[in-house]
């Protein structure tokens, strides 16, 4: 059976289980087979800089960190299911991919 995986990749998670509940939505009312969301791995973005641009005085440094949060989602293949995914509304700052599996 063929089936549409969806990957969801944010750094704000509000907006990914905003988008992963509209999907939720849409196999629930065409009767889709739904796997997921499930939960990827989280990657830090470590960025380490010292907070005195000359070098001079104490060395005290500041510390960024940016965590991307991704989710996979395994969705029956159906036109119907799938056409609607596609119009589903994104917000600014997420990245959506959909592959066709086997």
């Amino acid at each position: 059976m063929q089936k549409a995986r969806i990957k969801i990749a944010s750094t704000d998670i509000s907006k990914i289980n905003e988008v992963c509940s509209y999907i939720q939505d849409i196999a629930t009312k065409t009767g889709v087979d739904l796997r997921g969301p499930v939960p990827l791995p989280t990657k830090r973005l470590k960025l380490t800089t010292r907070k005195t641009p000359c070098g001079d005085g104490k060395a005290s440094w500041e510390r960024y960190e940016m965590r991307i949060h991704k989710r996979v989602i395994d969705l029956g293949l159906d036109e119907r299911a799938l056409r609607l995914v596609m119009r589903v509304p994104i917000p600014e700052g997420l990245n959506i991919e959909i592959e066709m599996i086997e």
